[in-house]
């Protein structure tokens, strides 16, 4: 017995078992929707059948895709970027689409279908290279501006062609008034939505959010997509169309990220069912018996990849950003399935030409994160610009870090990066920042400030800015994959060398620090602290006793802050000062016991002390290793309780 119910809970369940693998495997989730839907699909394993029930929720997640594409939609973001946008952007779909229908016509599909497969294969996949992107810190290198205003345009025509696609099925007689019919209407349509509903907009949500209700909040945001989307579709137009004008009409409202986090789950479920569906509709028969799946695989990738260089060439990138865009958006994209998916509806195209073409995309769009991945590679072995660009991008930082000298190397130049170098440069401390954000370098070294362009996650960034000479590293920004990769690196090149890293909470501490960060300080951890000072003070504890709690909890939390050098005006800090652990330090004079032998032949901490740091010949080492012989002249800073550091001097010095 089979209810409407059995084919949601297969499709939920065989999606949430691959979601689980592909991020444990850190690949896209979208690619995993793609193969359960191949796998449980009817030209598979036929556990479900495309029923009406599974096709209307997978056209509910198109609609959510296109309203937060319209909820990213920025005029001025556009205008920044209009060259790449309107330019390269425009030239890479229109000339797509003319090649695809060229081939097309050549072997006998007619020039509507021909439209269609050239529209669809002209998209990239704006989900997974924004996600791969941003995990790589590439959102604002050169070539990933060309990539994101490539996506830009590709997102935005999709929106004629939706208008487009139904008009093209009608009779060949009608299809030049049927085209006309649909154009005006939809500009009529359009136009009286966003003059209209901008007011409307704004005025209906100002009285939804007075109400202050969450709940409410999230259901208005349902009704005014879903209900947009129905409006025109009432007009003859798609629901997807609807949906994009819902988003952009609330992006130019103040509640737009509250839409966008309420919106998010809605839009990642069920468009995740829509990419089971895509991948329900592919025979894998098809893939693995027609060898033109292949050749065509490989002639659209290649072919696409190519034409994506050389646009960008002709618009002025070097040879390496050109290369790197092409290959980046060589592959297909969600907008190419959403297409197909109502030529398919409209008759468009026939079986055995959606078929190959369905195949080939969806294999080009699962092997996209490895080809990024090796695309590094491929740039430095074919692109013999590349490495005269990184020759003087790695010139221009040892130039500008030649004189610095036991200075602090910052890693990001965000806003704590620039608080802590103004809290350096009041002290005299000298600095190198670097940052891959040329924005901001521009504006900063406009400023006078001292900020380099470079990916600190390189090793040979780090050398060129004076990683041998530095006095301490600090990661500033919060990502825990780059700050390992730092870490590595100044492991291998100076391994004695303080590191100081930020992270968001306290969740990948432990990973930090058995790492070899010197500390880690978590973002939520000092806001709690802030939060808990202000909250005592207002309810009446004492200031030094409110002081005494936060150092209590930082002394517990962090490595640097446990314990301090204790002097006379802190005798009557604390209550039980004998208990509570000090920092001293012991110069190891000539003729100490301790000479020679290492820190781990001592077991100073059978004494209850911690050694937190070695200074020897003015360099100061944290935590020192447990295989490291003491000199005469080195400085042994102590951590423990009175009686434990006086205990741990006498084996120092008398053994």
């Amino acid at each position: 017995m089979q209810t409407s119910l059995q084919p949601v809970l297969v499709l939920l369940a065989a999606a949430v078992l691959v979601v689980v693998v592909f991020r444990s495997l850190r690949l896209p989730p979208l690619l995993g929707y793609l193969i359960v839907g191949v796998a449980i699909g009817p030209n598979a394993l036929g556990w479900i059948t495309t029923t009406d029930d599974v096709r209307h929720l997978a056209e509910i997640g198109v609609v959510f895709l296109m309203f937060s594409i319209g909820l990213e939609f920025s005029l001025p973001r556009l205008l920044t970027m209009r060259r790449i946008v309107f330019g390269l952007g425009a030239a890479q779909v229109l000339v797509t689409l003319l090649l695809v229908l060229g081939v097309a016509l050549a072997v006998g599909v007619a020039w509507q279908g021909g439209i269609v497969l050239g529209g669809a294969l002209a998209m990239s996949s704006t989900a997974i290279l924004a996600k791969l992107l941003a995990e790589r810190f590439e959102l604002n290198s050169p070539h990933g501006r060309q990539i994101i205003g490539i996506l830009l345009f590709q997102d935005l025509a999709v929106v004629p062609l939706l208008i487009l696609i139904p008009a093209l099925g009608a009779p060949a007689e009608e299809l030049a008034t049927t085209l006309g019919f649909a154009i005006a209407k939809a500009v009529v349509v359009l136009t009286v939505l966003l003059v209209v509903g901008q007011r409307v907009m704004r005025a209906w949500f100002h009285v939804v959010a007075r109400q202050k209700s969450p709940e409410l909040f999230v259901l208005n945001v349902l009704l005014v997509t879903l209900g947009v989307a129905f409006l025109t579709e009432l007009a003859g137009l798609s629901l997807a169309l609807g949906a994009f004008v819902a988003g952009v009409l609330i992006s130019e409202t103040e509640y737009r990220y509250q839409v966008e986090e309420d919106i998010k789950p809605f839009r990642d479920v069920l468009l995740g069912l829509f990419f089971v569906t895509i991948g329900m509709l592919l025979d894998v028969r098809v893939a693995v018996d027609n060898a033109w799946v292949a050749v065509l695989l490989v002639t659209l990738v290649l072919v696409k990849t190519a034409l994506i260089f050389g646009l960008s060439r002709l618009f002025g990138a070097p040879s390496g950003v050109a290369l790197r865009a092409g290959l980046a958006l060589g592959a297909c994209g969600e907008f190419g399935f959403v297409i197909l998916a109502h030529a398919a509806g409209s008759g468009l195209l026939q079986q055995d030409v959606l078929q190959p073409v369905l195949a080939a995309m969806v294999l080009s769009m699962l092997i996209a994160p490895f080809v990024i991945e090796r695309s590094e590679a491929i740039v430095r072995r074919w692109s013999s610009s590349e490495w005269m660009s990184r020759a003087m991008q790695l010139h221009n930082i040892a130039v500008q870090s030649m004189a610095a000298d036991r200075h602090v190397l910052i890693c990001g130049y965000g806003r704590s990066g620039q608080n802590l170098a103004r809290f350096l440069d009041r002290e005299g401390v000298p600095f190198i920042a670097l940052d891959n954000d040329p924005q901001r370098i521009r504006e900063a070294s406009a400023a006078g400030e001292r900020v380099v362009f470079g990916d600190a996650a390189r090793r040979e960034v780090l050398l060129a800015a004076g990683l041998a000479r530095a006095r301490v590293l600090i990661v500033t920004y919060a990502d825990t994959a780059s700050a390992l990769h730092i870490i590595a690196h100044v492991q291998e090149a100076r391994p004695g060398l303080p590191v100081v890293v930020r992270t968001l909470d306290d969740s990948d501490v432990e990973k930090l620090r058995n790492a070899g960060a010197t500390e880690v300080v978590a973002d939520l951890m000092e806001a709690s602290l802030m939060l808990a000072s202000s909250t005592l003070m207002l309810v009446g504890v004492p200031l030094n006793r409110v002081l005494r709690r936060i150092r209590e909890t930082r002394e517990s939390r962090y490595e640097l802050f446990r314990g301090f050098f204790r002097g006379m005006t802190d005798a009557s800090e604390s209550e039980d000062q004998a208990l509570q652990p000090r920092l001293h330090s012991v110069l190891v004079t000539a003729g100490a016991k301790a000479i020679g032998r290492l820190f781990s032949e001592l077991n100073l901490a059978a004494s209850g002390v911690e050694v937190t740091a070695v200074r020897r010949r003015n360099v100061k080492t944290a935590a020192p290793a447990p295989d490291m012989r003491i000199e005469e002249g080195d400085v042994v800073v102590l951590m423990g309780t009175e009686a434990a550091v006086a205990a741990a001097e006498m084996r120092l010095l008398q053994g």
